[in-house]
């Protein structure tokens, strides 16, 4: 068992992290939390054996195996294996038994009596250890990983020299899970997986018989895999049981490890204002009395006390985030984008065939799919970054588009300073807004902001990118990947900022918790199609249930604003009309009846529905005032006046109340409309 006993490790003159003492029991997962900078990777790095502590002592035992994924593992794998030699090669143990049991055979065929015994003996021992450990079953294990990992079975005879970077990190992850190492240590395996991989991996790390040590920005994959939580802040660790206990079970285990941190730390507040005071005390009585002869004896002990007082420190966990003023973009017409018969080809492979798309004004849309279907082709086909084959593609009125992509961050001046870094993406119409109150909401506030491009860590460059797009008002922005390296409190950041921004945006990532808190619309690309939910990811897998396969999915095709399953005739291919035949045949005493029937609806509902337009009215303009003033009061410089604040919180108040009787209201009507109506027709 891996172990680790009050470990400190300094880089440049500051003290990194110390006193960290962790254990790493088999069968237990452990993840490693924290933010950009705070040395997460660097106490891997020691843990694995790739660095000494500076202080402190690692303990890793002779026969320990570690498996070990670190971020840059592209440059490990080989390029002169095939998938398959590469992800067999990890299983070394394996491979060194059956070679040995090879020699045993040879042997036992040359010798007699009591050595062919022992031979014998020796042989079935180590022939029960290769069965154990699956030495028979070991090749479809490893094309079974491979396809859990989007591996095709073609792909297993692939020269590694030919996979991307992305694929060659699946690569290496492969060849980790089939070695089943008793320690298996991972540096954000999500990185370059895309949804269903995910949650396929998630299954079977928990499957896995030996210990689990990983770092990762995903929410729902800490969730899903940790019985326990290291965080890394301040210095030091606190570890947290995330897997069982009631809060576990009641709110899942990365909300556990919220709720539990936010208890300890008001414990912790607590006691370090009751210290302060103490203190205060003790240090008002030296003060007083330093002086007087009479006292000296009291004040010199009290002074070696306060020397000896071991000073309780609260780590800093505040969100980077705080109130968002985005600038008011200039209003698009109602449809932002519209895709129509869209075909795209890379040679003789076709990405996308006909494809239609209609992207409505202010939607937050995720493009959501397995890796290399086709959603950053999509995404950039929008601003004509992509060769199309067929097809058309339109952006609405008025549309101003800006991207986001893993790529900003290389076109950046490293000698510049953040602040300047910012400003060189604002035109001179935007001079005027306070720079460095949008930088500290994107987590740069007062000193940070001076700070140079280059001193930045990837997350951070990453953050500074999206505040320069998103700080220019266009209404159309565009996201490929921008959670990746982005610690949870910078995810935060981005979940913030595009919920608030007044926009349209099209986001891809496979961060399942950031897609939940930002969209509203789903569009899944896949087999060269897209699919269409109206809705959110929560409400995507609930209609789908627990199996995907067989659950009901969107509209293959079509527009946002297409509906299926309406009830209408089915449609003639070759025609386009609908049958209409039973129509046709209606004779002149069932349309009177029709007729009659509307009528009597029209007259028991047009009061009803005409309250239900008026409601409708005001209940707008309420909701207009509230968007209002939450605009206002999100704006740092309102907070300079009390007074204006103190009135925009009570007019914000009473415009929601308004809004909310309002809505109870339009509700009322509405239901009395709904039974109106039904009455009518059961009539």
């Amino acid at each position: 068992m891996l172990s680790c006993s009050d470990v400190a490790v300094s880089l440049g003159g500051r003290t990194l992290f110390s006193g960290v003492t962790l254990r790493f029991p088999p069968g237990r997962c452990t993840a490693l939390v924290g933010g950009n900078g705070a040395g997460k990777t660097t106490l891997m790095h020691t843990l694995v054996g790739l660095r000494d502590p500076d202080e402190g002592t690692v303990v890793r035992p002779k026969d320990l195996r570690i498996g070990w994924l670190p971020q840059d593992v592209v440059d490990a794998v080989g390029e002169s294996a095939t998938v398959l030699e590469h992800v067999l090669e990890g299983a070394e143990h394996l491979q060194q038994m059956e070679t040995r049991l090879r020699e045993l055979e040879l042997r036992m065929g040359e010798v007699e009596g009591d050595e062919q015994t022992k031979l014998l003996n020796t042989y079935a021992t180590l022939q029960d250890r290769f069965t154990q450990q699956g030495g028979y079953e070991l090749e479809a294990e490893a094309h079974r990983v491979l396809a859990g990992l989007g591996f095709a079975p073609q792909d297993a005879d692939r020269p590694t020299a030919e996979l991307s970077g992305g694929w060659r990190v699946r690569v290496a992850l492969a060849r980790l899970l089939l070695a089943k190492p008793d320690l298996l240590v991972l540096d954000e395996p999500t990185n370059h997986l895309d949804l269903e991989t995910i949650a396929w991996l998630e299954t079977t790390l928990r499957d896995l018989p030996g210990g689990l040590l990983l770092v990762s920005h995903d929410r729902d994959f800490i969730d899903a895999t940790a019985d326990t939580i290291v965080e890394l802040a301040a210095g030091t660790t606190t570890e947290y049981e995330v897997r069982s206990g009631t809060l576990a079970a009641e709110l899942g285990g990365f909300e556990s490890f919220v709720v539990q941190r936010e208890e300890r730390l008001a414990g912790l507040r607590a006691a370090k204002a009751q210290q302060d005071r103490v203190l205060a005390q003790q240090e008002r009585f030296v003060e007083r009395f330093r002086y007087k002869a009479s006292k000296a004896k009291q004040v010199q002990s009290r002074i070696k006390q306060l020397d000896k007082v071991q000073r309780i420190e609260i780590p800093d966990h505040k969100q980077l985030v705080a109130r968002f003023a985005f600038p008011e973009p200039a209003r698009s017409g109602r449809v932002v984008a519209q895709v129509a018969g869209l075909t795209v080809r890379y040679g003789e492979l076709t990405v996308l065939e006909d494809v239609d798309l209609v992207i409505e004004r202010g939607r937050k849309v995720a493009l959501i799919g397995p890796n290399g279907a086709g959603k950053t082709t999509l995404l950039r086909s929008l601003v004509g970054q992509v060769p199309i084959a067929a097809g058309e593609i339109t952006l609405g009125a008025n549309v101003e588009v800006a991207v986001v992509d893993q790529h900003q961050a290389e076109a950046m001046d490293l000698e510049r300073t953040v602040l300047e870094e910012f400003r060189t993406a604002l035109g001179e119409r935007h001079r005027a807004m306070n720079h460095r109150s949008m930088l500290g909401a994107f987590g740069f506030p007062g000193d940070l902001a001076d700070r140079k491009v280059l001193e930045l860590s990837g997350g951070e460059r990453t953050r500074l990118g999206l505040a320069k797009v998103m700080a220019a008002p266009v209404n159309l922005l565009l996201l490929d990947e921008p959670t990746n390296h982005l610690d949870l409190a910078s995810r935060d950041v981005l979940e913030d900022a595009v919920q608030a921004y007044p926009g349209t945006v099209l986001l891809i990532t496979h961060d399942r918790h950031v897609i939940r808190s930002t969209a509203d619309l789903i569009v899944e690309v896949g087999d060269g199609g897209v699919e269409v939910f109206d809705g959110t990811y929560e409400e995507l897998l609930e209609r789908r249930g627990p199996d995907p396969a067989v659950a009901a999915r969107g509209t293959k095709g079509r527009s946002p604003t297409t509906s299926a399953g309406t009830g209408a005739p089915p449609v003639d291919r070759r025609s386009g009309r609908r049958d209409n035949a039973a129509d046709q045949r209606r004779d002149a005493a069932s349309k009177r009846r029709d007729a009659e029937q509307r009528n009597a609806r029209h007259q028991a509902t047009k009061e009803l529905k005409q309250q239900v337009r008026t409601l409708e009215k005001e209940l707008a303009s309420v909701e207009a005032t509230v968007a209002a003033l939450t605009r206002q009061l999100a704006d740092p410089a309102v907070y300079e006046d009390a007074t204006k604040v103190k009135g925009l919180v009570a007019d914000h108040a009473q415009a929601k109340d308004r809004a909310a009787t309002l809505f109870e209201r339009w509700e009322r009507v509405q239901l009395d409309l709904e039974a109106a109506e039904a009455s009518v027709d059961a009539g």
